[in-house]
Parts: structure tokens; C-alpha cells; sequence
């Protein structure tokens, strides 16, 4: 492939980092790991933040941290990363989906009152694509009916709303795989402003345990490395540059892809900073070519794309068996057939982006 839709910005400075963990002999959760989580707070806005192994493992013990558990509900959205939900499953809770938005792929606030019962614990919200929810109406639908708020925000590092960062309305759980905005390999984190949960948060992630080999409460092997936290401050250093490329590619891409029929481009939303984590066009039945078609005829190109996702959760297998059909959520169902993501991210070219808007334009004529 030419063109990858995704290509880790992994240079000297991060193998120079993972070397000095190495040589210092300390490779868990460690010195390095306390700089990130306390850098990565600072960044976020929050006074806390606790490493993780994965975005999965930060949604899961931000949930349990809170008490999230059997008999409880958590509303979320269909459109996601499995992860989303089979977190909530995880601490034993229900997942309660409500339909997204087609202008930024997001959870729809005007549907949580009618996903609202007396086992509802918790609303998460997923930012997809690198764009927050309209978080207003979430929060104050939040403190009406006192439940908590847990952001997955795995695709949205810098992202803000209203001035507001991504990850600093409530319960922030962000993912650091490889194609993210910054990377640690793998990793993650949550942030928050409570010393209190994030002490639990730190206990869960190290087998329930605060003095060693005594464990209080149920935890499990979360913990991030310091070689892993090692490349996340580099990467840290890096985000802004890299968001800043992010978005100047995007707006490229809206100016040069205006005009094609049946391509409708992504939004990014008044009051909101996107940071396009994925430039994701729908490709609608008014286009000259399908969108599996557009994706076959780039990739013959040599210019990588992806789905994200092609299937909705509640069509999921095991979903499905919770009672979940199809027509539930036709915003998320029309969208599922409708997505496509091409490359944005900050190693491309200008050559590289005309290439793939001259043959977007051309198989779309």
C-alpha cells in the first residue's frame, strides 16, 4: 500500500526513551509511568490521571471504580469499537444503546430520556472519529437524574468542546494503541478529579491492592509500563504538532472534496475542536459508485481505507442474543453502510493527499 490509512509517528526520540527504561532496569508500572499519568492530567485539565494496559481496561475499571454492577445500566451508543460496550458487560452491567447523530456520528442527547430507567447508573458517550459529543445536554442530563458520566474518549486526545477538553466532563477513558493520535504501543488511560476514585482506579488496575501482596478489593493486571509511558511522553510532546497536521489535511480534504456527488463530507461542529482521528466520508446512494466499490477501486490504487464499523453492535452476535434488532437505530444501521476512512493521518504528503482526492473525484465520476 502507498497510502496507509494509518501510519504511527515513531521516530529516534521514542527508541531512545524505550532504551533508557531498558538500561534502568525498571520496565513496570514505575517513575515514568507517574510522569505520564501526572502530564497527561495536566494536558487533559484534570488533577488525576491513572495508566492503564489498553482504552479497553481504562472503560472497565473507570466503570468499576464506580460501582458499576450487576443489575445496573449503562447508555451508550451501537455505533462503536466493541470495546464500548463489552466493558459495560464486563463489570456485569447492561448496555443501553441510543441512536447517534449523522452530523458528528456521536450519541443523540434529545434520546436519553427515553433510554432512562430505574437500573440506569451511568451515561458513556463515545467521541468518534476525534470529535466530542454535544457534551451540555449530557451533562446536565447527568446531574438531573445523579448518574455518572464515563467518556470514552480512545479517539479524541486534544479534542475539546465549548473550550472544554475531552476527558475532563467526567470519567475520561482514552485509548494509546498504535493508530491513535499518540501511541504507547499499547496503553491507556483515565482521567479524573478525585483522589479518591483514582486511588481505587490505581488498586483495581494492580490486583486489588494498595501494600504489596495485600489485596482489599478484586482487581486485576491493568498496569501500564514504564517502557510503554516512555514512548507515551514523547508522544505526548508530539500531539499538538501532529493534531495541528490532522486538521490542516482534513481541511484540504473538505475544500477539495466539496463538489463530488454523493459524497457527503465529516462536519466538524460549532463550539467544537475535532482532531481527526479519521477523516470519514459518507458515501450515500446518490454516488456514482458504492462504497465497498470506492474502497476496492482505491486500494487497487495503493490508497489504503477502512470501515469504521461496518456492523452496528446491537447486530453483533452476542448482542443480538441481549434482544437487540435490526431498525432499532436506523441512524447507526444507515450509517454502518455508508462509512468510509480515508488516510489523514500527519505523515502524509501534500502529494500524497492530492493522489487520493484525484482519485476519489475520478472513481466517482
Amino acid at each position: 500500500m502507498k497510502i496507509n490509512i494509518a501510519a504511527p509517528d515513531i521516530g529516534a526520540e521514542e527508541i531512545a526513551a524505550v532504551a533508557a527504561v531498558l538500561q534502568s532496569g525498571i520496565l513496570a508500572c514505575g517513575p515514568r509511568t507517574a510522569e505520564l499519568e501526572a502530564r497527561f492530567a495536566q494536558y487533559v485539565g484534570t488533577k488525576q490521571a491513572v495508566g492503564m494496559n489498553s482504552g479497553t481496561a481504562a472503560l472497565m475499571v473507570a466503570l468499576q471504580s464506580l460501582g458499576v454492577g450487576p443489575g445496573d445500566e449503562v447508555i451508550t451508543v451501537p455505533f462503536t469499537f466493541i470495546a464500548s460496550a463489552n466493558s459495560i458487560l464486563y463489570v456485569g452491567a447492561k448496555p443501553v444503546f441510543v441512536d447517534i447523530t449523522d452530523e458528528d456520528f456521536n450519541l443523540d442527547p434529545s434520546l436519553l430520556e427515553g433510554a432512562l430507567t430505574s437500573h440506569t447508573k451511568a451515561v458513556m458517550p463515545v467521541y468518534l472519529y476525534g470529535q466530542t459529543a454535544e457534551m451540555a445536554p449530557i451533562v446536565d442530563f447527568c446531574q438531573k437524574h445523579d448518574l455518572f458520566l464515563v467518556e470514552d474518549a480512545c479517539q479524541a486526545h486534544g479534542a475539546k468542546d465549548q473550550g472544554k477538553m475531552a476527558g475532563s466532563f467526567g470519567l475520561g477513558c482514552f485509548s494509546f494503541y498504535p493508530t491513535k493520535n499518540m501511541t504507547t504501543s499499547e496503553g491507556g488511560m483515565i482521567t479524573l478529579d478525585d483522589p479518591e476514585l483514582a486511588h481505587r482506579c490505581d488498586m483495581i488496575r494492580n490486583h486489588g491492592s494498595q501494600k504489596r501482596y495485600y489485596h482489599e478489593m478484586l482487581g486485576f493486571n491493568f498496569r501500564m509500563t514504564d517502557i510503554e509511558a516512555a514512548i507515551g511522553l514523547v508522544q505526548l510532546d508530539k500531539l499538538e504538532r501532529n493534531n495541528a497536521a490532522r486538521k490542516a489535511n482534513a481541511r484540504f480534504y473538505r475544500e477539495a472534496l466539496k463538489d463530488v456527488a454523493g459524497i457527503v463530507l465529516p462536519q466538524e461542529l460549532p463550539g467544537r475542536i475535532h482532531v481527526w482521528h479519521q477523516f470519514t466520508l459518507r458515501v450515500t446512494p446518490e454516488c456514482k459508485v458504492s462504497r465497498d466499490g470506492l474502497a476496492e477501486e482505491l486500494g487497487k490504487l495503493g490508497i489504503g481505507t477502512a470501515i469504521y464499523y461496518p456492523l452496528p453492535l446491537h447486530q453483533q452476535v452476542w448482542f443480538q442474543k441481549l434482544g437487540n434488532d435490526w431498525g432499532r437505530f436506523p441512524v447507526a444501521e444507515r450509517i454502518s453502510l455508508e462509512v468510509l476512512s480515508i488516510p489523514v493521518h500527519p505523515k502524509l504528503s501534500q502529494g500524497d493527499l492530492e493522489e487520493v482526492v484525484e482519485a476519489v473525484k475520478e472513481i466517482c465520476k
